[in-house]
């Protein structure tokens, strides 16, 4: 039997890069995937298609965390469709990287209010439906461990992530859900692509500062969300993975 046989999971921010690969390699494990976009229909759409013709059950469902009607009506959805909830990745986030001297109220706004409010937002509407066993698996990043100079913003955000995970793990551990950050180092997707960090010296240097010696790949994310998915981690909550290839 698949480890998510009979599961039904939301992954936020879902159309492409580590978000696409989650719910594909959750559906993969069983799950039936709510594949949630907050502009990239045809995106979700693709995600949606290869994971039914893979066998697997998937709908996109638009919606923006950063609304609390949007981010309920994402959870909303999910009942629909499927019946339940068990899993909910909070991976919707966005990122921007600038020195102290060129921060805005607006950047500032802009990443805490999907960062951060969208992962409260849209956890709120979903615990609501969460049983015993359910698992929230919030996507964090290895930048609230080695804090890279000019991400002030995105660091603090993602510092919160890890804060909120652990407060969160303790609000609904009686209640048997469990609460967990997975943190990726830099991964080679659709987004570091069009902001010009692949083949670039960022990228040189990062993989120099990598044990394993290489940028990570969405899979890479996506194998460890479904351990946490999954009862294989029953006894884990509140804990911060770090999946960087060794990066500190």
């Amino acid at each position: 039997m698949s480890k998510l046989s009979g599961k039904v999971a939301i992954v936020t921010g879902a159309s492409k890069g580590i978000g696409a690969a989650i719910a594909k390699s959750l559906a993969a494990a069983g799950a039936s995937v709510v594949v949630n976009y907050a502009s990239s229909k045809e995106g979700a759409d693709k995600v949606v298609a290869e994971i039914t013709q893979a066998g697997g059950k998937a709908v996109a469902v638009k919606g923006d965390v950063s609304k609390a009607a949007e981010a309920k009506g994402i959870v909303d959805a999910a009942i629909t469709h499927y019946g339940k909830l068990d899993v909910l990745v909070n991976n919707s986030g966005v990122y921007a990287f600038s020195p102290i001297e060129e921060i805005t109220e607006e950047e500032f706004h802009r990443q805490f209010n999907i960062n951060v409010l969208g992962l409260l937002l849209t956890t709120q509407a979903a615990s609501k439906h969460l049983g015993e066993g359910a698992s929230i698996i919030n996507i964090g990043s290895v930048v609230s461990r080695i804090t890279p100079p000019g991400s002030a913003i995105y660091t603090g955000t993602k510092g919160a992530v890890d804060a909120i995970t652990g407060v969160l793990s303790r609000e609904l551990g009686p209640r048997k859900i469990r609460v967990n950050a997975l943190n990726p180092g830099m991964v080679e997707t659709e987004g570091t692509h069009s902001a010009g960090f692949i083949g670039s010296d960022f990228e040189t240097g990062t993989v120099a500062q990598t044990p394993l010696g290489r940028l990570g790949q969405p899979d890479d994310i996506a194998s460890i969300a479904v351990f946490l998915a999954s009862d294989d981690s029953a006894w884990l909550t509140g804990e911060q993975l770090f999946a960087g290839g060794g990066v500190r």
